[in-house]
């Protein structure tokens, strides 16, 4: 079974960057990998997704121009490039996976079914 795991979260000042990893099995197409953040008191939403079987990428309105979703060649590990970074971006962020999943604009935690441990992002000053 495929499993995910994801880190690289912090603490970062307003405008600064950070990257977040979630590293999936090496031998298992994941279909479609999101990105997606809760905030406390505030429901999981999700931020952006990827397509295995083309690579492409999807965001939610929030992050659009901010964040960039990416793979490595061997697809084993997705990246969230996340820039401009606002104090409204803290939350803990998860990765998560749908083998039968081609995901597109509207990025539902509802659509995934695998889910990895989340990792804390805080943006302040």
């Amino acid at each position: 079974q495929l499993t995910l795991a994801a880190s690289g979260g912090g603490l970062v000042q307003p405008r600064g960057s950070l990257t977040l990893s979630c590293e999936t099995s090496s031998h298992i197409r994941y279909g479609a990998i999101g990105w997606f953040r809760q905030a406390p008191g505030r429901e999981r939403e999700g931020v952006s997704c990827l397509n295995d079987v083309d690579g492409k990428t999807y965001y939610a309105n929030p992050v659009k121009g901010r964040f960039a979703m990416s793979r490595d060649n061997a697809k084993t590990t997705v990246t969230l490039q996340m820039n401009d970074l606002k104090p409204e971006d803290t939350a803990v962020y998860y990765c998560a996976s749908n083998a039968q999943l081609y995901c597109s604009g509207h990025i539902s935690p509802g659509d995934f079914v695998l889910w990895g441990q989340g990792t804390q992002v805080t943006v302040s000053p």
